[in-house]
């Protein structure tokens, strides 16, 4: 099957504008920008056909070109990632069998997770869309709740059936646990990964689907999929000792700075 993988990225980000430009610095000092850590990010994984960030500001497609990627210019009026996915896609004439959206906040993202992700779907014909979640260790749910306590979304979580399909999303800190875990203790909640893995039937048809109360609710572009009665497979990876942090707020910088320089990623 063939695989484009798009990077969505939007200068005007409601939680921290210019987000894509901001640079991180890692363990060798050498500091590039958040898009091109997702860019090269993306290169890395295997089997795919072609790597494209898809984006409605010059600025970020001057940054992106500058750094060697391919840019698709898309539409201002795109409500989420996955629409501009869907616009770069039919921009790029169609005739992929698997769209990735692999969000340009996610630069930790290890290529197992995406080569994970398309082998899930590939594998199961009657999924629509999927996504990879992360079994969260003590020390990462702690952090999810420390950001909910202290007003952040510091990520999201998946809960899901026997069968991985799921069942919810949520920026809420699910299912609840009462006890505590040590830092590299194994829990019951799961890291939602903000990497889908479109069919491209799926794709083109989201964003002529209302919006439901539930994607309003929690302004998750996934429930939409869910909303509209659409299957989304849930698709277990594994850290391998990697830590992995999503750019939300202008607080995860120095987090994932530092956890680049644990891992001594350049």
């Amino acid at each position: 099957m063939s695989v484009l993988i798009v990077i969505p990225a939007r200068y005007a980000s409601s939680r921290y504008p210019g987000k894509p430009l901001v640079d991180l610095t890692g363990a060798t000092g050498k500091a590039r920008s958040l898009i091109e850590r997702s860019w090269r990010a993306a290169c890395e994984v295997s089997g795919v056909d072609r790597v494209v960030v898809a984006t409605d500001d010059a600025m970020i497609q001057t940054a992106a070109e500058a750094f060697g990627a391919e840019v698709v210019m898309t539409s201002t009026d795109c409500a989420n990632g996955t629409e501009r996915c869907a616009q770069a896609h039919e921009a790029l004439g169609g005739g992929y069998e698997i769209v990735v959206n692999l969000q340009g906040d996610a630069p930790l993202t290890p290529h197992w997770f995406v080569e994970g992700l398309i082998e899930g779907l590939r594998a199961a014909p009657d999924a629509d869309i999927a996504t990879p979640v992360l079994r969260c260790e003590g020390a990462m749910l702690a952090g999810l709740l420390t950001d909910r306590k202290e007003g952040r979304v510091g990520g999201t979580t998946a809960v899901f059936a026997a069968d991985h399909k799921a069942l919810y999303f949520s920026k809420e800190v699910i299912p609840f646990t009462a006890r505590a875990y040590g830092d590299t203790e194994p829990t019951p909640v799961f890291h939602h990964v903000g990497v889908y893995a479109y069919r491209p039937d799926a794709l083109a048809a989201y964003a002529d689907w209302e919006v439901g109360p539930l994607e309003t609710l929690e302004g998750l572009e996934q429930l939409r999929f869910m909303e509209s009665g659409r299957s989304v497979l849930c698709v277990e990876v594994e850290a391998r000792g990697r830590q992995f942090w999503e750019l939300n707020n202008p607080s995860d910088v120095p987090r994932i700075e530092e956890m680049m320089r644990e891992m001594a990623l350049e």
